[in-house]
């Protein structure tokens, strides 16, 4: 089981598909509970999407790396993940500011921007740290990471209050340190400090990838996964008691409780597809060969499908607006929208699969 798995690209491509649906309803004043993240402590089913996606980023590193590690050069190989995690980057601040071009407002963090960082810092754990630590430095993070949220007092407001967004740690670092714009005003779910435990989101796709890539019987493959899997959504749910789950703060819980999902997902693709040879995802398939690529089109698209800047017309709402007043359920509307709009994406993406052409940046 090395090299390119099927069961990989489809998960991926999977959780791509989820996270333009929630990204690009017809009408976010039209919008189902389940497709919009948490407010602030809890969970939807939207907030398992993204660190999905960030553990697959760990898996493929492995997937990647493993077969040429022998034979990998380090310092072009170091190279190569700082200038591409370097691309993601300066793609994820392109699509903050088309079609505008507002360099004044720039944001600099972001769903591309983090994904950036947990391909950068993973690939040189795996590159530098031997995979049997993997583990340790998840657990010892994690457990740190859950002792500076809860105990360190913060200048000039004292002991943290993790039921509202402005009484914690990230937030005063974000507040204080983070330049440009922020998501809400004084704070961004993708900031400074929470970046550290979703990096340990792509560290378990590493563990979960370097099992994968093991000599071991691929029963006791799937077994370990699942059982690791198992564990770390128990000990997920025992932080929750004093971290609760929260995406925003990317908390300790939420780290572990996402963690665990994935690794069973990764169990239970990798026996349904690349065991059984289940062969009725094509669509999942197409998105996830080019993820970065869909993920970008998808943004450029809806940045002018929602504005009026360049073509004239607001499409999202002519759509909706055209549906809910031949009767359709608003919130209904909105979701076909998101549905079709998913199909036009997949377009041009299909036309690259079908010419095996698979853009990396």
């Amino acid at each position: 089981m090395k090299g390119r798995l099927l069961s990989i690209d489809v998960l991926r491509g999977m959780t791509l598909i989820f996270m333009i649906i929630v990204n690009q309803p017809g009408s976010w004043d039209n919008v189902f509970a389940p497709l919009l993240h948490a407010d602030w402590n809890g969970l939807t089913p939207t907030d398992y999407i993204f660190p999905n996606f960030l553990f697959i980023v760990g898996v493929s590193i492995v997937l990647s790396l493993n077969n040429k590690k022998g034979l990998l050069d380090r310092n072009k190989t170091i190279k190569k993940i700082i200038w591409r995690a370097f691309k993601i980057y300066l793609v994820g601040l392109f699509l903050w500011i088309f079609p505008s071009f507002d360099f004044d407002n720039i944001r600099w963090t972001g769903v591309l921007q983090r994904i950036s960082f947990v391909f950068l810092f993973c690939g040189m754990i795996y590159l530098f740290i031997e995979k049997r630590y993997f583990m340790y430095l998840s657990v010892i993070t994690l457990i740190l990471y859950w002792f500076i949220m809860l105990y360190i007092p913060i200048p000039g407001i004292g002991q943290p209050d993790l039921s509202v967004p402005e009484l914690n740690m990230a937030h005063y670092i974000d507040k204080n340190y983070l330049p440009g714009v922020m998501w809400q005003d004084t704070w961004d779910p993708e900031g400074i400090l929470t970046t550290i435990p979703s990096i340990i989101t792509g560290v378990f796709g590493l563990i979960a990838g370097t099992i994968l890539v093991s000599s071991k019987d691929l029963k006791d493959k799937l077994l370990k996964l699942f059982y690791i899997g198992l564990i770390l959504v128990f000990v997920g749910d025992f932080f929750s008691w004093s971290f609760p789950v929260n995406k925003n703060l990317w908390s300790t819980s939420y780290t572990f409780l996402m963690g665990g999902m994935s690794f069973m997902l990764t169990a239970a693709f990798t026996y349904l597809i690349d065991v059984n040879g289940y062969k009725k995802f094509k669509m999942s398939q197409v998105f996830g060969t080019n993820s970065i690529f869909t993920y970008v089109l998808a943004g450029v698209l809806g940045s002018l499908f929602y504005s009026d800047y360049i073509i004239g017309i607001q499409l999202n709402s002519i759509f909706v607006n055209t549906l809910i007043d031949t009767g359709v359920y608003p919130k209904i509307a909105s979701l076909l929208y998101a549905i079709l709009y998913v199909f036009i994406i997949y377009i041009p993406a299909y036309y690259l699969f079908k010419k095996k052409i698979f853009i990396k940046l």
